[in-house]
């Protein structure tokens, strides 16, 4: 039986996926959704009863008492996804009944962006980057852009693009927009109230900052180089807060990078062939776009997961399947051709035999056979 459990998720389909793979697996499930999402965790209750057998599929509503409580009882496999926080007690949890675990974690996801000469692929990497940003549930999701790097010749342009495209998309008052979302409960708008109240961070805001409480609003907010000790660089952010950090050179983005936890994604856009393998080669991530955002979740023949801090294992498409199942090795051998050599006593003839075989050398063994090799 499988336990599949979410921190926190804004849609529905991101407890349905694993659950299909649970369920391809051929397991009985027990699926747990946020207790922070309301709507959607109030949603899969109402309605997968409805279609499912309830003896084999059943969702459980309610708090931390109720994580708990499951965390106590022994599983075959447990699903997690949130932050590496409340993944580290799962894992310690599922470590007492040595439960296999998947941890899909959050992270800080950076954007590389190489300088590039063609106004057009400006103008569409500006796009891309805030369609990863503040269009995809205004920055709640965990794939999200986290920070840009950026050349220090390049960043006053791309703030001006942004400011530019952000207005393009959601009107000269975002909050009166109906495309932009709003933080989704009260404690993480004070979480992010708090990130911007640092007052080196809020020194470093060149667009943005409007916080309104009542609606759960914060409007699409840009800074420029804020301190890398602030939390705001070493949490993930999880809003609509975009950081830019400047470099001399778009070379040192690898370094930086490996200076921090292994990111859930890099994304990076560069038409330079040599500086795409050496992102490839030397940085490590749980996956790695070129010239997008977002996509990866979109293609099914790709496995989605972290690596190191940001997650343990994979899901999506056929993976969801491998992720629930186990691949047991079966052999089966008949009584003829028995090979004494693999049996004591031990001599001369059959250490060189057991040698050769070991080494997969077919040919010296077929003439140690025949007594033509000593």
């Amino acid at each position: 039986m499988a336990l599949i459990q979410r921190d926190i998720f804004l849609d529905a389909d991101l407890a349905l996926e694993p659950l299909i793979g649970a369920i391809a697996a051929g397991n009985t499930v027990m699926l747990k959704p946020s207790e922070l999402a309301v709507e959607c965790a109030s949603f899969l209750a109402e309605t997968i009863p409805l279609y499912l057998d309830c003896k084999a599929i059943k969702v459980t509503n309610g708090g931390v008492d109720v994580c708990e409580q499951l965390l106590q009882q022994k599983w075959n496999k447990i699903f997690f996804t949130g932050s590496p926080r409340v993944g580290s007690i799962v894992m310690s949890a599922a470590a007492k009944h040595l439960t296999p675990v998947t941890l899909e974690l959050g992270g800080k996801c950076p954007a590389i962006l190489d300088t590039l000469s063609s106004p057009l692929d400006i103008k569409v990497t500006v796009k891309r980057i805030i369609g990863g940003k503040f269009a995809s549930c205004n920055g709640q999701v965990c794939i999200g852009v986290d920070y840009i790097l950026v050349e220090k010749k390049f960043a006053a342009t791309l703030i001006e693009l942004l400011k530019t495209t952000i207005k393009k998309f959601y009107g000269e008052n975002p909050k009166d927009s109906k495309s932009i979302s709003r933080i989704i409960n009260e404690y993480h708008f004070e979480r992010l109230r708090k990130l911007l109240e640092d007052p080196l961070v809020a020194d470093a805001i060149v667009h943005g900052g409007l916080l309104d409480k009542e609606n759960l609003f914060i409007e699409p907010t840009i800074l420029l180089d804020p301190p890398l000790d602030a939390e705001i660089m070493t949490e993930e952010i999880f809003g609509p807060i975009l950081p830019i950090i400047t470099l001399n050179n778009i070379q040192e983005s690898i370094e930086f990078i490996n200076s921090r936890p292994k990111p859930l994604v890099i994304y990076a856009f560069t038409k330079d062939e040599t500086f795409k393998k050496q992102i490839v080669s030397g940085t490590s991530s749980g996956s790695l776009i070129f010239n997008d955002t977002l996509v990866q979740q979109l293609c099914d023949v790709l496995p989605f997961g972290g690596v190191g801090q940001s997650g343990i294992g994979r899901y999506h498409g056929h993976y969801s399947f491998e992720t629930f199942s186990h691949e047991k090795a079966i052999m089966q051998r008949s009584f003829f051709l028995e090979l004494e050599p693999r049996y004591p006593p031990w001599n001369d003839f059959k250490m060189k035999f057991l040698r050769l075989a070991y080494d997969f050398d077919y040919f010296n063994l077929l003439l140690l056979l025949l007594g033509l090799k000593r």
